[in-house]
């Protein structure tokens, strides 16, 4: 008798490299068609830069991806309601440079205080946009009608219009809001300190906890929530331990342009390995006596693995850590789809939510 063994089908483009997002089975369909209809549900266009174009060239790609990303994302918020029973101020604060670093500081109109803070580091790979845009202005309103106090950081970008700035530039200012926020808390009205974002703001968080640690002021920081992280540096030579930058290459985001951004927020490549800089290459010791962590991934993103590695290697260390996978999501997909997927967005505001008021 013979044995037939089953076909082991591998998913997305490791099974077919010709499969585009819309195409997955995995995909949520409410996802697909709010891709649709922004042009973004197959593949990206090819970037006209890589990792071995002149850096001027790919800063100037930034700019001209940095207007048509915020773009699209202010697109899938413009027809929401204003959130109601929310304040907004901004501070003008000066950063550990010298330089101006503007705050933006939403509140709920009424509830108990003191209430956690969430400073939240926006996305945009350390090179782009800005806590100003329309799609994190909302982010923030609706952290704070949940009921926390959110301080958004406008940092200095590699690139960009507010740019060009490379690393430590923007990590430096995301340091600095935090250590505002902390001394400002009694007048804030808050009782911790939980530093959150998305994308290059995920690795902006998970490096200032690091950052925190090296220069001894962690107490500062109760928890970490970090989202979709770009954080491992392996965009131009892909690691093989991070499969899902070949099964969702493509997929919203394109690895050899973020190899190409990469270069913009580190032109010589001497931070390579620092990780500061790229905190997946963190050590045992970077990590351990680091406060609670959560590390969320997107089933869909071609950042997923590296995400779910540094949750081992926090496991490791000895650090509180739990992770989460937002299935049937694109990079950043429980954050952007407000309208198309409000229930898959608000499990992630309460579950950051939860996460503040658990520490």
């Amino acid at each position: 008798m013979t044995t037939v063994s089953p076909k082991v089908v591998l998913p997305g483009r490791l099974g077919d490299p010709a499969m585009v997002l819309k195409d997955d089975p995995r995909a949520d369909p409410r996802m697909i068609a709010a891709l649709a209809a922004v042009g973004m549900d197959a593949a990206p266009m090819a970037a006209p830069v890589d990792k071995d174009s002149p850096i001027e060239a790919i800063i100037e790609f930034t700019n001209l991806a940095e207007a048509g990303n915020a773009g699209v994302f202010d697109a899938l918020f413009s027809s929401l309601p204003p959130v109601e029973g929310v304040t907004r101020r901004t501070e003008v604060i000066t950063g550990v440079d010298g330089n101006d670093i503007t705050l933006y500081i939403h509140e709920p109109a009424a509830g108990p205080r003191p209430a956690p803070a969430i400073v939240h580091l926006h996305g945009g790979g350390m090179t782009m946009l800005k806590a100003a845009d329309g799609s994190y202005v909302r982010w923030r309103d609706e952290l704070a009608h949940a009921g926390l106090v959110v301080v958004g950081v406008e940092f200095r970008n590699a690139g960009g219009a507010l740019g060009p700035h490379p690393f430590p530039a923007g990590l430096n200012d995301c340091a600095s809001g935090v250590q505002w926020t902390y001394q400002h808390r009694h007048e804030l009205g808050i009782s911790k300190i939980v530093v959150s974002g998305e994308s290059g703001g995920g690795n902006l968080t998970l490096a200032t906890a690091l950052k925190a640690r090296r220069e001894g002021w962690l107490n500062q920081v109760s928890g970490i929530y970090a989202q979709c992280p770009y954080i491992s540096n392996a965009y131009a030579h892909l690691l093989p331990e991070l499969p899902s930058l070949t099964e969702n290459d493509g997929y919203f985001l394109d690895v050899a342009m973020m190899g190409a951004i990469a270069r913009v927020y580190d032109p010589s490549g001497a931070n390579a390995a620092n990780p500061l800089a790229w905190p997946y290459h963190a050590s045992d010791d970077d990590l351990r006596g680091l406060p609670p962590h959560v590390i969320s991934v997107n089933q869909l993103d071609p950042l997923r693995d590296e995400g779910l590695a540094y949750f081992s290697k926090l496991l490791h260390a000895d650090v509180s850590a739990v992770s989460r996978t937002v299935n049937g999501t694109c990079h950043a997909g429980d954050c952007i789809f407000r309208t198309a997927m409000p229930d898959v967005f608000f499990a992630t505001i309460r579950d950051i939510k939860g996460f503040a008021y658990s520490l």
